[in-house]
């Protein structure tokens, strides 16, 4: 390999493509009734148990990436001779990419011969994973490092990310909806739509009445947006409701017809914001 590519939990990557490309991984950390947990690899996440959990209404938290984890992270690659290219969730909505820079500013004077470069994705979850496999997919091509991160800042503003929660009041408790919005929609049973801002930030761009709506919109939104589907893996990232993803998955085969569809539960952290019952779809497109 020409370069290591480092990307934290977020990117909600199965192992076997992370095994395959190579891909490092900074996991996240959550604390789950006062005790902390990690998770990196999704092998190992009970789902089912994880949002049962979240239903009862656990008391957990989520934290960044903390410089410090980084450094861990790219000093043992840069002392092996290996330029890094690290790829991370959206500054929208956290901000480890604030210290990824950081990390990579410090080991940069460290390591003066190598190269270090953070990139912002502007995506979270599934989105980001695809902009890590993109890198991957660019590197064993032959691209260099350079080229690698010009095309993903590029590429970023065309990640198109629609997704609908079930329960509003997780995203107003990590601070993505604002009360008001999530005591009105609960009392009157809308789904809102959401989608990923040309700032990385979560964004209200319509509301539904019914899960089967919501649905019904997203696969709408991709009819609209997608670019070359029959070139495309499309990611449905799910919050316990899996029945709903394959659902959201065939309209998807028979509308969009693309070249395959990967569908994921959330991670732990992101599922802590997005909740029970949420429902994200991922793919490129006209722009965001």
């Amino acid at each position: 390999m020409s370069f290591s590519i480092v990307t934290d939990a977020s990117a909600n990557l199965p192992q076997n493509l992370v095994d395959h490309h190579h891909i490092k991984v900074v996991p996240l950390s959550y604390v789950l009734d006062g005790k902390m947990h990690t998770c990196a690899d999704l092998s190992t996440f009970d789902g089912a148990a994880y949002y049962d959990r979240l239903r009862a209404r656990a008391d957990i938290t989520t934290s960044l990436v903390n410089e410090s984890e980084f450094i861990a992270r790219f000093r043992p690659l840069l002392k092996q001779g290996q330029d890094v290219l690290c790829i991370v969730i959206s500054s929208g909505i956290s901000g480890t990419y604030e210290s990824a820079s950081s990390a990579a500013a410090q080991l940069s004077a460290e390591f003066p011969d190598r190269k270090l470069f953070c990139v912002d994705t502007l995506s979270a979850s599934l989105a980001e994973g695809l902009m890590v496999l993109l890198a991957c997919e660019l590197r064993d091509a032959g691209e260099n490092i350079e080229a690698v991160r010009d095309v993903l800042t590029t590429q970023r503003h065309k990640m198109c990310q629609v997704f609908t929660v079930d329960d509003l009041m997780f995203l107003k408790h990590g601070g993505r909806l604002s009360g008001t919005m999530a005591i009105v929609g609960t009392v009157l049973h809308l789904k809102p739509l959401l989608k990923g801002d040309e700032e990385g930030r979560i964004v209200a761009y319509g509301k539904v009445r019914g899960r089967r709506a919501s649905i019904n919109a997203l696969a709408k939104a991709c009819r609209e947006k997608v670019t070359e589907p029959e070139k495309q893996t499309l990611c449905i990232v799910h919050g316990d409701c899996k029945e709903d993803a394959e659902a959201l998955a065939e309209i998807l085969r028979s509308s969009v017809a693309p070249k395959d569809i990967l569908i994921e539960i959330f991670e732990p952290v992101t599922g802590a914001h997005a909740g029970p019952g949420s429902l994200a779809l991922f793919f490129f497109g006209t722009g965001r």
